[in-house]
């Protein structure tokens, strides 16, 4: 049984002849989580990097960026933490080779982990709602720039209109997720080439107001150093963390495809603008006040730019929804819901666009953004650690038609359709994490004992990573063969 609905292919079903291409940008993609055939598979590791880069030139890596300096570092200790926090982009890269190993998305994979029925468990949280969580964080931050956008165009922006902006730019986004991965793959050089140009004018901008020698009224020292170098980075690692989905993407790649190519490409794409773009927020805070970052960055740039800036924003937030929105609807498909890809996508959509509003018109912005990235970080830093050592035992050897397979008979079946190796290790990560995590929402008893430093994404990895290593020791031979 596959837990998918096709979409209607009307190519093939109505018109005589060979079948044209499977995957077309100007056609819904008929493929939700099904495997793809090697007949099907085409493309260049090369193109995984506008891919990547097109979804991290956006509005929320700016605010990071600026929430580092706003919790008291220098502007060189913000770097350092930018570019460790954005080095887990490697770690993304390594779970995107599993893609044209199995010729399945990440949602089915994971079956290798948690088994069957597990598995359906593993993609309704970490999977959907992570997923939808995410999607309404940088719709808020691409609207905020759109609300902004209105506003020089003379209009009041009222409560019915932030609503109109934040449904159009959802119906933009959830466009080019429900036709799929190949609009994603053709769309996204153009979009990276275009976002690229403008960051260019920011970057001159920004860097030309920054103060190389800034340091905070009262620089921290100690515990309180620590604990915001170890708060910056599992901030700044919660955006490569949350693709754990990257196979998604690389799943209609030749089978023979370099994985080293797949791992470069993906993680290169990732880190460049990640960093990039994170310092620029840094360098503005250094110069003006980041709490209010739309606000404050019109002071920077020039009046003529601003626009540009904007649709800039809004672009790049939509760049990084569409992958976003893409991997929550195979999720949706993978708990077992018998949906059309397509449809799944929508429901997605309304969700997050609920979620949303929320955010923008009850919640602070801000604040709601550094708290549910640093919390989802506990659950996240495990499942990716689980994912990623699960390629390693197996050497990336994983048979797609047979992770198809949900029936008892499935060797991914395993105990009443539960992988526990998988299970207890993500929990025993999550649980470990959540002793570690310090927000405003949650603290540890450990993060308490450690004086507010936050150690939750190093011990989340650790333990999850190690425990089903020697819990899948056993049986690291069979894993292979499957």
């Amino acid at each position: 049984m596959v837990s998918t609905t096709p979409d209607p292919n009307p190519d093939v079903d109505d018109c005589p002849g060979p079948p044209p291409p499977a995957d077309r940008p100007a056609r819904v993609e008929a493929h939700g989580i099904d495997h793809i055939p090697d007949d099907e598979r085409r493309g260049r590791p090369l193109e995984l990097f506008s891919v990547w880069a097109a979804a991290n030139v956006n509005y929320l890596s700016l605010v990071v960026g600026g929430a580092l300096v706003l919790t008291g570092l220098n502007l060189w200790q913000s770097l350092a933490v930018i570019v460790v926090g954005n080095a887990f982009w490697l770690l993304t890269g390594v779970l995107a080779v599993s893609g044209p190993a199995a010729g399945t998305p990440s949602e089915v994979i994971t079956r290798a982990m948690y088994g069957i029925r597990g598995n359906r468990v593993n993609n309704a949280v970490v999977g959907w709602l992570i997923s939808v969580c995410y999607f309404a964080l940088n719709l808020a931050a691409a609207a905020t720039a759109a609300f902004s956008l209105v506003g020089k165009a003379g209009m009041p922006v009222g409560t019915g209109v932030k609503i109109v902006v934040v449904v159009v730019v959802a119906a933009l986004t959830l466009t080019i997720s429900v036709y799929g991965h190949a609009l994603i793959m053709r769309l996204y050089l153009p979009i990276t080439l275009v976002l690229t140009a403008a960051f260019i004018g920011v970057a001159i901008a920004v860097v030309g107001h920054t103060d190389f020698s800034y340091a905070p009224d009262h620089p921290l020292t100690g515990t309180g150093l620590w604990a915001a170098v170890f708060a910056g980075v599992a901030l700044v690692a919660s955006g490569p963390l949350s693709y754990t989905t990257s196979a998604d993407f690389s799943r209609y790649l030749p089978r023979t495809t370099s994985a080293k190519a797949i791992v470069g490409w993906t993680a290169l794409g990732g880190f460049l603008p990640g960093t990039v773009v994170c310092a620029l927020g840094a360098f503005a805070a250094t110069a003006v006040d980041m709490t209010d970052p739309q606000s404050a960055l019109q002071k920077i740039l020039p009046s003529w730019f601003d626009p540009v800036f904007l649709l800039a924003l809004i672009l790049g937030t939509i760049a990084i929804n569409a992958l976003t929105a893409y991997s929550a609807g195979l999720a949706l498909q993978a708990v077992g819901v018998r949906i059309r890809r397509s449809l799944s996508v929508l429901v997605d959509g309304t969700v997050s666009v609920s979620l949303t509003l929320y955010a923008l018109l009850v919640s602070d912005f801000l604040d709601t953004v550094n708290n549910v990235l640093q919390l989802t970080v506990a659950l996240l830093g495990p499942s990716t650690a689980v994912y990623a050592t699960d390629i390693l035992l197996r050497r990336n050897r994983y048979d797609g038609r047979a992770l198809m397979d949900e029936t008892p008979g499935s060797p991914f079946w395993y105990a009443g359709g539960v992988n526990r190796a998988g299970a207890v290790a993500v929990l025993a990560g999550t649980a470990a994490a959540s002793l570690c995590v310090d927000t405003l929402y949650c603290t540890g008893p450990l993060a308490t004992a450690l004086g507010g430093v936050d150690l939750a994404l190093p011990v989340g990895l650790v333990v999850a990573s190690a425990l089903y290593a020697a819990l899948m020791r056993g049986r690291a031979g069979s894993a292979r063969a499957r």
